[in-house]
Order: structure tokens, then sequence, then C-alpha cells
């Protein structure tokens, strides 16, 4: 329930609180003194719902748009009518469970903090993600999230939309866009002091294949879901007047991370490992704004000035169609990389059989298989390790060259510039003496097995 003051204007005094007893609506009436052209302070109670149709018979009545007006939350109402108005809005599924325009434009311009706060916070985000990330610790990734400023920008860009507020808009757009810079700098500068201090001691290759980090290098469409999750969340959560809390650490799990990345594949000097993470924060940036200008603008919320309406209909569109033609143009590397997965299953699979089917016709038999993927964004494969065992009292069969063909004859094409045309087959053999089984005395079962193994490697 919400608690609102409105300065009556002078002549305007019968006219609004006829509008306020139409609408069922206990008040208390005060004089004005200050001397200004207004007669009365009016205070009434009204649910959350009620205050942008109560508003708008006021200024129906003569309320000036720009005149005095305070919107504050309440705690307790003791009032039948107020019961009954509560009733009635509650039945009434056209304003659904959603606050006024004036308190959604309010509370989203409190969600963008001030510049100095928004960059402390940032980078603090930053390094302590890329800590995270470098210690292999979700724990730490996680507490970075909670201390992101990256809800406000997001929303006050979506609400600035739909109620035709360009300096809102504008504001949450700038903040967006400096924020991830910002990110991905102040990760960049951590991690190449960690580098250059010896404090993570660790190659390109491994700390790129650390699982935290390894994850985030190639993200299919999944993590879209996250993306869209957030911003429906956040736009919901707003306009309905609840905390934003839990949104904010949503909205950042699908940015600090993936820019954490970015700047530990600068810092280590292998930015072309990192360029999906920077699809990422892209795509997920793009999802957010996307999802919450849409969710905005379906639960009814539009410019206050009818005339003003068109044109925020025209502008809301535009930058919807302009970020889902950028969405949709980014997303298709997630498509990409969703597909390789899928075909990489596939070769795993039918490699395996390939070289199965080769060792049929000697004494050898597949031992393991490990495929090996690039360092592209794609991660195609680039090699395959084949461990091959066979009878100790024989020589190792020469298949090497023949599994090498039979590898490639099923390898799938590559999809990016970083993918080889080639696969190189590295064949292990290991001599290996099938376990046998000798009767240890006539009074027991036991046995005694023997196990030689000599590894040759090719």
């Amino acid at each position: 329930m919400r608690l609102v003051q409105v300065l009556v204007p002078t002549g305007k005094r019968k006219a609004v609180l006829r509008a306020l007893d139409d609408e069922g609506v206990d008040y208390a009436v005060s004089e004005e003194t200050s001397g200004r052209d207004f007669v009365a302070v009016v205070t009434f109670p009204v649910p959350k719902e009620a205050v942008e149709p109560v508003l708008a018979r006021l200024r129906e009545a003569g309320v000036e748009r720009d005149a005095y007006t305070v919107v504050v939350a309440a705690e307790t109402v003791a009032s039948k009518r107020f019961d009954q108005l509560q009733a009635a809005y509650e039945a009434d599924e056209e304003n659904g469970d959603r606050i006024a325009r004036e308190e959604l434009a309010s509370k989203a311009a409190d969600l963008a903090p001030s510049v100095p706060t928004f960059i402390i916070m940032t980078v603090i985000s930053a390094v302590v993600a890329t800590a995270g990330l470098l210690l292999d610790s979700p724990a730490v990734v996680v507490g970075s999230m909670v201390i992101a400023p990256l809800v406000g920008p997001a929303m006050s860009a979506s609400v600035g939309t739909v109620v035709d507020d360009d300096e809102m808009f504008s504001r949450g757009v700038r903040l967006q866009a400096f924020g991830g810079v910002l990110a991905v700098g102040a990760a960049a500068v951590f991690a190449f002091l960690l580098k250059q201090t010896g404090a993570v001691p660790l190659s390109t290759g491994e700390v790129l294949s650390t699982p935290e980090i390894d994850e985030r290098l190639a993200p299919d469409v999944l993590s879209l879901v996250v993306a869209l999750g957030a911003g429906a969340a956040g736009a919901v959560s707003l306009s309905s007047g609840v905390s934003t809390a839990l949104v904010g650490v949503m909205i950042a799990a699908a940015l600090i991370p993936p820019t954490a990345v970015v700047g530990i594949g600068i810092a280590w000097g292998a930015p072309e490992a990192v360029v999906g993470s920077a699809i990422l924060v892209l795509v997920n940036i793009l999802s957010v704004n996307f999802v919450a200008i849409g969710v905005l603008w379906q639960q009814g919320y539009r410019p206050d000035r009818w005339f003003r309406r068109d044109e925020a209909r025209r502008a809301a569109l535009y930058r919807i169609a302009v970020i889902g033609v950028g969405l949709l143009v980014l997303s298709s590397f997630l498509g990409t990389v969703t597909y390789t997965t899928y075909r990489n299953s596939g070769f795993q699979s039918d490699a395996q059989d390939a070289i199965e089917s080769s060792l049929s016709d000697t004494d050898a038999r597949l031992l393991s298989m490990d495929i090996q993927y690039d360092s592209g964004p794609l991660q195609e494969p680039a090699a395959v390790v084949v461990t091959v065992g066979y009878d100790p009292w024989s020589d190792p069969p020469k298949v090497d060259a023949e599994l090498t063909r039979q590898v490639n004859s099923v390898a799938p094409d590559p999809l990016s510039p970083w993918g080889t045309d080639q696969i190189s087959v590295e064949v292990r053999y290991v001599a290996v003496s099938e376990p046998t089984q000798k009767p240890v005395s006539t009074q027991s079962e036991t046995s005694a097995q023997s196990f030689e193994s000599v590894a040759l490697r090719v």
C-alpha cells in the first residue's frame, strides 16, 4: 500500500475531493499556507495498483502534472473503505500487480548509483571475480556477483524507454557500456599483476583450462537463458515494487564472470581464446535490455502525456528492433557453439568406432582415446591420443597410419579459422598380458594374478 500527498491548486479543491470520493478513497485535508497557488494538501492511502489511476483522475480534476506529489510506502491502514478499495483493485486484472509509472521511474533512477560509487563497486566486483576464477572457487565468484552494481543501469535504460525519459535511457546505456569496459579493464590489470609478480605461476594453457574459466570460453545457447531470465525477473520485480537485490545478483551472474574471463585472456596474451566470453558479455547485455523493455511495455507502462505515446511507441519499437537484430547476430555464435558441441560428441563416438573397427583384424585392442581441442572459441578437435594394448610376446602392430586415416575420415570440417583441416593422431602402444589364475593350495580357491605392461610410444 502507498500513502500519497498532493498539493491542491487554488479553485480545484472541490473537484479534487469529489474525484477522491468517486474513487472511494479515504483522505485527510490540510490547509496550505506557503502563499503559493495552492490551497490545501490532501493525503490519502491507496493500494499500490491504484496510485496511477487515482493520480490520473486527480489530474483530470485539475491537479498539475508537475505539482508537488509524494508517494511513500505505508505499513498499515485501518479503514473499511480502504479494504473495499484494495479488494476492487485486486479484482481488476487490467491494472495488474504493478506500481505507478511515477514510482517506477523513481525506483529505476534510485537503482542507478552515482558514478564514483558505480566505478568503485564495479572494479571491486571485477577483481573479486578474477580472483575467484583463477582460484577455481565458485563461492568467490558468487561473492563478486553480490556486490556488482549492474541491475540499476539495465533497468534505468529499459524504464527510460517505456516512459519516454531520454535522459534516464541515455544514462542507463552509458553506465552499462562504461561498466562493461571498466570491468574488463580492471580484471585485465589485476590478472596481469598476478602474472608478472608470480602470484599465479601458470601458463596460458593451464589458466584457460581452469574449470571456472574453461566453461565460459565456449558458451552455448543455454547461457542465453540466464540473461533472458534475469531481464524478465528484473522488470517484473521492479514493476511489482519488490526487492531487486536477488535479481541484481542474477544479472551480475550473466555479466561479471565473462568480463573477468576476457580480462584474464588479455593479461595472459590469449585474446583469441576469450572471443566466446566477449561475445557472451554483449549477448547478455542486449538480452537483459531486450526482455526488460518488452516486459515493461507489455505491463502497460506508457509516457505520462498522451501526445507523446505514439512517439514513445516508435522509439521503443525501434530500440527493440535494433537490440533484437544485434542479439540475433551475436546469438548465432552461441548456436554455432551448441552445434559444435553436439558435432564433437558425435565425432568422439564415430572415431572410437572407426578405431575399434581398424583394430578388429589385429591382436591389439583399444585401451583409451583422448581428444584434444584447439584454443579457438569453438574448441574444435585438433588431436587425438589413442592408447592401444597388444600382446607382449609379439611386436606392436603398425596401425598408426591406418588409425590416422580412419580418424580423419570421420572428422568434421572446421567451422572457424582456428580449426585444423588435418587432425593429428598419436598412437601409444602398451604391452599387456592378460591376468592368469593359478591355484595357491588344494584347500583354497583363491588365485594369484600376474599383470605386466610395457609402454611404448610412437
